[in-house]
């Protein structure tokens, strides 16, 4: 999700959730303690250098148990990091606490903000010697066909 989608969502919201894939949600206390740009310049396993650059949201589960953030609070925090970093229309990741600090990418399901597990790649299968993937075969579903070699069938 864009930085311009989830404005357009908060403008809507009555209330700021997220939910993680498993169905855990984010506690309603939660605060975002970061909005940033996060900016990753690096070489892939390939020789590529690559540069990536994304909106970043931090979100704390704090024990202030009463502390609810409102679309328009939200909003606000936005702008003013579009102001002061001169943030882009970038792609949203978000960090929240798990086992470990867990990088997001953000979805929307109509109420709720997701927080969509993010996977490692290759990013340069082709040459790093990644084979491409192959088709599995379960061999006990193949028909089978008549032997061809049978005593007098004249194949040997």
């Amino acid at each position: 999700m864009k930085l311009s989608e989830i404005k357009n969502y908060l403008n809507t919201a009555e209330n700021v959730n997220f939910e993680l894939e498993n169905g855990t949600r984010v506690p309603e206390h939660f605060h975002v303690t970061e909005v940033g740009i996060i900016t990753k310049n690096f070489i892939d396993c390939g020789g590529t250098v690559r540069n990536e650059k994304v909106a970043n949201f931090q979100l704390w589960d704090a024990n202030d148990f009463e502390h609810r953030l409102k679309p328009k609070k939200l909003l606000d925090i936005i702008a003013l990091s579009e102001k002061v970093l001169g943030m882009e229309d970038l792609e949203i990741e978000v960090e929240y606490q798990a086992e470990t600090i867990g990088k997001f990418d953000l979805g929307f399901n109509g109420k709720d903000f997701l927080l969509i597990n993010k996977q490692t790649n290759c990013l340069a299968q082709d040459n790093c010697g990644i084979p491409n993937e192959q088709i599995k075969i379960n061999l006990s579903n193949l028909q089978t066909q008549t032997a061809c070699c049978t005593p007098g069938g004249g194949c040997c």
